[in-house]
């Protein structure tokens, strides 16, 4: 549970931990479990956290907004801010990466069938040349499991 100390309704710390309060308020004896019926004593309020909404993770960032004051609660909502080229460009680049090192993977899992003494069937050699293409598959660097090719048996 997020907690905030208020004046009015002017928000003078937020996030507030319990212990900050315990911390502010040395000389009172607070039970484990502050029941949220007695913070407004110091001051404290409950502060529900709405669900975040869905965004596209490439082209935007979500954030979190300051709390506001709705029908005698305080509640924290989200807002969701578009992302500059540059960054959309970084999270390409770190997809492509994470991808890249999948299909490496991948490869050095059947490298064996390319040793001299291992006949490599067409299945396996097809697989292992459509794992090298595929950076020119056309959802690259965004792919699904299913843009992946399947490892013959």
């Amino acid at each position: 549970m997020l907690y905030l100390r208020c004046s009015g309704s002017e928000i003078l710390e937020f996030p507030l931990t319990m212990a900050a309060l315990k911390s502010a308020h040395p000389n009172t004896s607070f039970p484990k479990r502050l029941p949220d019926n007695g913070l407004p004593d110091f001051g404290v309020y409950p502060v529900g956290e709405t669900d975040a909404p869905s965004y596209n993770v490439r082209t935007q960032n979500i954030e979190r907004q300051s709390p506001s004051m709705s029908g005698g609660t305080w509640s924290i909502g989200w807002s969701i801010v578009q992302k500059t080229q540059d960054q959309i460009d970084q999270y390409d680049q770190r997809i492509a990466g994470k991808n890249r090192l999948k299909r490496n993977e991948l490869l050095l899992q059947t490298d064996y069938f390319a040793l001299t003494d291992v006949t490599m069937d067409a299945a396996m050699t097809s697989y292992r040349q459509a794992l090298r293409d595929i950076t020119s598959h056309t959802s690259w660097p965004h792919l699904s499991d299913d843009d992946w090719p399947t490892k013959p048996e």
